[in-house]
């Protein structure tokens, strides 16, 4: 399995209502994005990469799982910190 399939593979396990998430290749790695599914974000993404080394270990679908709710968490706190209505 490449590591494009293996992320892909991680991610057909999640759906979000209000968040999108998609999986591309960047060299070795691969790179996971998440995008809000809400017109007229200020952020338009979050990206998050995971390594060769990441992607092989036979931890990764927990590892997988914890990173995707931080970054979530993450990318939801960026959203309400540039937001128009906070400042």
């Amino acid at each position: 399995m490449t590591p494009l399939e293996t992320v892909n593979e991680e991610l057909a396990k999640y759906e979000h209502p209000f968040f999108e998430f998609s999986a591309y290749p960047k060299g070795d790695e691969v790179e996971l994005r998440i995008r809000s599914k809400v017109p007229d974000v200020l952020n338009p993404e979050y990206r998050i990469t995971f390594s060769e080394r990441d992607l092989k270990s036979t931890q990764f679908p927990w590892t997988f799982q914890r990173l995707l709710y931080s970054c979530l968490n993450d990318y939801i706190v960026e959203l309400f910190t540039k937001s128009p209505m906070t400042g």
